[in-house]
């Protein structure tokens, strides 16, 4: 039987939620039916290490996005795969205007925001035109789902949704290493808040909500780096806030999980948060702020977690308070996660949808 030939789309493999999705992925297909490949744009990232050795790469070697398209093309031309799979969105959208060209070629889009909330530029928005060229596209809650049909006049029929998987036996693997990280001080309780430096996260709203525990015996850990990192660092300093620590991008973030009293998801909207599912998979209780994105499909109230506003910072503090004061059971919050979006299950998802449209 002749192999179904994959090739991923992905910018990079750096340690974001897109590139581990479609790294897991890659990794887990059948090799008895299928062929990946993943085509990068440029080839670094962390999750290059963890890639298997049977995954051909395609380097590109551009920079920009938008310069990108030219070689792509070039090598969907030269490479004639069965499936093309985007994984990201500015690909995404570009590349819809293309398919047509590769009649041959069945192309999937996975969308990894909601599209209103996240896409600004109007000429990146104007491609949205031609989504339904894609054969399928998956999206990953309800939200973004509801988005693309409602906003983008998207045919429901082209969309199947997904959520994301988590992969239990990495996370193991690493939680298996973790010892409890020295910052972690005795007699004070440790919250975590995990992303990317940049207003979507919402960590300046975080910031004021622990302006208001300033007294307690509270530690705030914010993994990540990015583009504002200079204006966070300049707003915890006027804030006066002593126990808030930034400590940059973590190559093992599960050891700070691992021991985290609270886990704090800040962000003003998401696609469908890996962070949020892989605290569960360490049995880490979440916060979430009330924001699109599918947040409300992974919250069990009151079993691995719980949804407030963070604009109200005075009672998201106060929720925080609360929490730190309960128990919660670590078993039956990795269940709750487990039950739902373990590898396993998601990834045969993905193998129905890959096989179906060769059918």
């Amino acid at each position: 039987m002749k192999k179904i030939s994959v090739i991923f789309i992905l910018p990079d493999l750096e340690t974001g939620g897109a590139e581990r999705i479609v790294t897991t992925i890659a990794n887990h297909l059948s090799r008895d039916r299928f062929e990946p490949k993943i085509l990068l744009l440029r080839k670094k990232g962390g999750y290059l290490k963890i890639l298997k050795d049977d995954v051909e790469i395609i380097d590109v070697d551009t920079e920009r996005i938008r310069h990108s398209l030219k070689p792509i093309l070039r090598e969907i031309y030269r490479r004639k795969p069965d499936i093309v799979f985007s994984g990201f969105g500015e690909v995404n959208a570009y590349l819809s205007l293309f398919i047509k060209l590769f009649p041959k070629t069945k192309f999937i889009a996975r969308e990894t925001n909601v599209v209103t909330q996240h896409v600004t530029r109007k000429e990146i928005k104007f491609f949205y035109n031609f989504y339904n060229n894609y054969d399928k596209i998956i999206a990953q809650s309800d939200d973004m789902m509801n988005d693309l049909t409602g906003n983008f006049k998207i045919k429901s029929n082209k969309i199947i949704k997904i959520n994301n998987p988590v992969d239990f036996d990495f996370i193991d693997q690493k939680l298996a290493v973790s010892s409890k990280p020295e910052c972690y001080k005795y007699n004070y309780k440790n919250v975590v808040a995990i992303g990317n430096l940049s207003a979507r996260k919402g960590f300046d709203n975080l910031l004021k909500v622990f302006s208001r525990l300033k007294n307690e015996n509270i530690l705030l850990h914010i993994l990540g780096d990015g583009q504002d990192r200079e204006v966070l660092h300049q707003m915890k300093d006027f804030l006066g806030l002593e126990n808030v620590i930034f400590h940059g991008r973590q190559e093992n973030p599960y050891q700070f999980l691992k021991y985290a009293d609270l886990f704090i998801l800040s962000s003003r909207y998401e696609g469908f948060p890996n962070v949020l599912l892989e605290a569960g998979a360490c049995g880490t209780y979440s916060l979430a702020n009330n924001c699109p994105g599918g947040i409300n499909e992974i919250i069990q109230d009151n079993t691995n977690g719980e949804i407030s506003d963070i604009e109200n910072h005075e009672d998201f503090s106060q929720i925080i308070m609360r929490i730190l004061h309960g128990s919660y059971d670590k078993d039956s919050i990795k269940n709750s996660i487990k039950s739902r979006f373990s590898k396993n299950i998601i990834l045969d998802k993905y193998e129905k949808v890959l096989l179906d449209l060769m059918k």
